[in-house]
């Protein structure tokens, strides 16, 4: 049985639909590296990324041609201050000036330079001496800042892997490894005094390698799972980036940072691997950024830090080939080189303005299969359950579909789609919500390959049922 979406209901999806797309996505950024002999001209560059709802680009240098091609675009740029460079910027007052009046000065503000990330994942090396020299780099880069007049609008931070965390599971028992964690503190004390943010790379294809079950791929690719509970919260968590993320939020609390935001510095999914690589593949890669990114626009935020979405930048915008290592390495890009896409997650403006409904021409009865783009029906309209799935998987796309952010309100007791109270019913609802609301990508009418694309309205072939704005009953037609 298939029921109606209330009027105001309809519209409120509607109005929250068009809106992520009509506004900017402040949290969404990419990594711009360029170990590679076959990138595009900066200047094209440039033009791509005006083009994309991305309103962020990390460098791991400072490139002057970038930073000039990024002018005027309002594209906001983290710069990078190399880790070999970190013994002299600790070291030589004349060499931290020299460095912002080459990398900064020329260029500011008509290139949005908005962060400098003094060097790459320090404390989880080996490297003892550029683990003690990082905060007094870190604090006469401020310094120079500050002296240019630049010191409250370019914030100073450094880049730390995952792996400074010495556990992560469950999230709330997230710590940081006690072997660092005296110059951490240093560190983040820093960040807490200056504003900046804590900036860290959770990958959760790395955790599937460690961990290659089929639950877990579901877990990383934010599919339909049964869930991780934390044992410590009661949170049930849905996908391994939200458990990362808190696992972290969890260390910092720990340590009494609870004021310090989190960045992230990069994630993403290879589409290509090694032979003895697992789960590389474009069907996942599309799977992890098409659903993080949306997501990330849902703002639902993690459990931890609700109703928000951090600063991500997605990894990366090409590929880099000349990068040694699995040829995972070098199989991150969104982007080839000829500017086109490597595989669409709905980045471009133009494939989000394709998403946009047209105002219904019946508004007095809009389904609660959320209309297909053009308002009309088109082939794969629908995100549907396949038949025969059980109950038990029913109830796991329901829980996944709700816990990603989608409004189930209405699927309440007294909500306006409550009834019919069935399973079935509730489940449809909310996988083909997520499915409209996350892009109408196929990737996200997967549900662990228990749903499908229909080109046939629902309704056609189940009892209507409509709740009556005059008596408080359910009238059947």
């Amino acid at each position: 049985m298939v029921y109606f979406l209330s009027v105001s209901s309809f519209f409120l999806l509607f109005l929250q639909l068009t809106s992520h797309l009509a506004n900017s996505e402040p949290y969404l950024g990419i990594n711009y590296g360029q170990v590679a002999n076959n990138l595009p001209p900066p200047s094209a560059v440039a033009r791509l990324l005006q083009s994309t709802s991305i309103q962020k680009v990390r460098l791991f240098g400072a490139d002057a041609t970038i930073i000039q091609s990024l002018a005027n675009t309002n594209i906001e740029i983290a710069i990078g201050a190399s880790n070999t460079d970190i013994p002299a910027l600790a070291a030589d007052s004349n060499f931290v000036k020299s460095w912002i009046n080459s990398n900064i000065i020329p260029f500011y503000p008509s290139s949005k330079i908005t962060t400098v990330n003094v060097g790459n994942e320090i404390m989880s090396s080996t490297d003892r001496s550029l683990m003690y020299l990082l905060l007094k780099a870190m604090q006469n880069v401020q310094n120079a800042l500050t002296e240019a007049m630049l010191g409250g609008k370019i914030k100073v931070t450094t880049v730390h892997s995952l792996a400074i965390l010495k556990r992560s599971d469950p999230p709330s028992s997230g710590r940081f490894d006690p072997t660092v964690e005296d110059l951490l503190k240093g560190l983040l004390e820093f960040n807490n005094a200056t504003g900046s943010g804590f900036s860290f790379n959770p990958y959760p294809f790395f955790a599937y390698q460690s961990d290659p079950r089929p639950e877990t791929l579901a877990f990383c690719l934010f599919q339909p799972n049964s869930g991780r509970l934390d044992p410590g919260t009661g949170i049930k968590y849905t996908n391994m980036f939200d458990a990362q993320v808190d696992a972290v939020r969890s260390a910092l609390n720990a340590m009494g940072f609870k004021g310090v935001e989190i960045v992230i510095s990069e994630t993403g999914w290879p589409y290509r691997g090694d032979s003895n690589q697992v789960g590389t593949s474009i069907e996942n890669a599309k799977a992890y950024n098409g659903n993080l990114i949306a997501h990330l626009r849902s703002m639902v935020g993690t459990p931890l830090m609700p109703g928000k979405s951090v600063d991500t930048y997605l990894f990366a915008l090409f590929d880099e080939d000349l990068k040694p290592g699995p040829a995972s390495e070098r199989s991150f890009g969104l982007f080839k080189p000829d500017l086109t896409v490597t595989y669409d997650v709905m980045l471009t403006k133009a494939s989000q303005t394709s998403l946009t409904p047209e105002t219904p021409s019946s508004p007095t009865r809009p389904s609660t299969m959320p209309a297909s783009p053009s308002g009309t029906p088109k082939s794969g309209a629908w995100c549907v359950p396949k038949t025969g799935v059980s109950d038990a998987q029913l109830q796991e796309n329901l829980d996944y579909a709700c816990a990603f952010g989608i409004d189930c309100t209405p699927i309440q007791p007294a909500g306006a789609c409550f009834e019919p109270n069935t399973l079935a019913a509730h489940a449809t609802y909310a996988m083909n919500l997520l499915y409209q609301t996350a892009g109408k990508n196929p990737w996200n009418c997967d549900f662990s390959q228990t749903a499908m694309l229909s080109s046939i309205d629902p309704s056609k072939s189940l009892i209507i049922v409509r709740i009556s704005p005059f008596r408080n009953k359910v009238v059947k037609k």
